[in-house]
């Protein structure tokens, strides 16, 4: 039931524009598929959806969106995509790098940031247009900057 579920919702917001778990969930009533709102949000995070900022869209708002994992460098070409996308400044502050992003990009750029695999990251918090990197020292910081630096340059 999981499997099939979950390829619903990836069906559900390829199709349509979904802002919020209520109007998923609402969908997935319609296809004959009853949620508990824990169950959705485990789903959500297991499918490793983002919200996006939707430009065609009034008001600044948001929707749902898969990044389709795909293997080698035509996936490492769609992360940098989105890091070069999102991306507007960072600044650190000892062993936590700040980076500002297009507002609604944060969740995006993070899971990109994440997804690369940078040896220095421990992980990422993101906001709407705010992340903020654990990273496990000042210097290997500084060598994260350098190298977001390069990419999105």
């Amino acid at each position: 039931m999981k499997k099939i579920r979950q390829h619903k919702i990836l069906e559900i917001i390829e199709k349509y524009v979904v802002e919020t778990q209520e109007q998923l969930r609402d969908y997935l009533e319609q296809e004959g598929i009853l949620v508990t709102q824990a169950t959705l949000s485990r789903d959500i995070r297991e499918l490793k959806l983002s919200k996006l900022s939707t430009g065609d869209m009034p008001g600044g708002r948001q929707r749902y969106v898969a990044f389709h994992r795909e293997s080698g460098d035509h996936e490492n070409e769609k992360l940098v995509r989105v890091l070069k996308d999102g991306f507007v400044s960072m600044d650190m502050a000892q062993n936590i790098l700040v980076v500002k992003t297009v507002s609604g990009m944060a969740m995006a750029v993070a899971m990109a940031i994440d997804a690369l695999q940078f040896p220095e990251v421990v992980g990422c918090i993101a906001g709407d247009d705010t992340i903020m990197v654990a990273v496990r020292t000042v210097d290997e910081t500084k060598q994260l900057m350098g190298k977001l630096s390069e990419i999105c340059k």
